[in-house]
């Protein structure tokens, strides 16, 4: 038997909660539950720390959670908000490189903006460590004993990766899950999904979106996350049923296989 925990080290959409300037009801909220940072998530089991997107929250979330050591990261696709922080990464690189995962769109993208990682730079300062790796959707990558297994999913337009780790799956930014996705999200234990908001938007699921996906698919249990500051956490708690519940940052799941 494997225990797996999964920590949802942040839960927020690219923006963050509460936002710069910004006076909702959200934003000012005093529950903790409503702060959020931009969308990552450390998976433990068998030994191995796998990082799924390294935020612009990084160093922070890493604080936070008491992240010492990673043996993999996992990039669901370029956008800012789930990529700006790599270079937090150095500070876990220092004695030998970081293996990194992601399509090869995702590749070409860090490659493109993080160009100085892998260029000969003048001494002192220090970069992130990084291995970078790309695979095709078709393809699967061990960490030790861990399967780790890239979801296609559609990001509006933009194809992106969501990832499976043995019963556990993560798919932040989706507004579709193309049909033969479908097989490799069977017998899940845990789901964490984005649900942006109420209100349709193009390139991400709805809360009812989500929350019908997760009917489909039939986890055990599910997480929401990718939360916009339209959506309160109160609110959600209202709007999901028993075996669902919002993602708050910070949150730490359990389960076996």
């Amino acid at each position: 038997m494997t225990n797996y925990r999964i920590t949802l080290l942040g839960t927020g959409t690219s923006i963050g909660i509460p936002v710069p300037g910004c006076r909702c009801r959200v934003c000012r909220s005093k529950d903790r539950r409503n702060r959020r940072s931009r969308s990552s998530a450390l998976i433990e089991a068998a030994g191995k720390r796998i990082l799924i997107d390294t935020s612009p929250e990084f160093r922070l979330q890493a604080l936070a959670a008491g992240i010492n050591s990673l043996d993999a990261v996992f990039w669901t696709h370029g956008h800012a908000d789930h990529l700006h922080g790599l270079d937090d990464l150095r500070a876990l690189t220092w004695k030998k490189p970081l293996p990194g995962y992601a399509s090869k769109e995702t590749a070409d993208e860090i490659t493109t903006r993080f160009d100085y990682l892998w260029k000969n730079t003048q001494p002192g300062g220090g970069k992130a460590n990084v291995d970078l790796i790309s695979i095709a959707p078709d393809e699967s990558v061990e960490i030790g004993s861990l399967k780790v297994i890239p979801i296609p999913v559609i990001h509006g337009s933009l194809p992106v990766f969501g990832w499976r780790c043995g019963p556990v799956a993560y798919i932040t930014d989706a507004s579709e899950i193309p049909e033969e996705s479908y097989a490799l999200l069977e017998d899940l234990k845990i789901l964490v999904v984005g649900a942006l908001r109420f209100k349709a938007h193009s390139t991400h699921f709805t809360v009812e979106r989500a929350l019908e996906e997760i009917k489909k698919i039939r986890p055990e249990r599910a997480y929401l996350t990718h939360i916009s500051h339209e959506v309160s956490h109160r609110q959600l708690v209202r709007a999901t049923p028993r075996t669902v519940s919002p993602g708050r940052d910070g949150l730490c799941l359990r389960t076996t296989e």
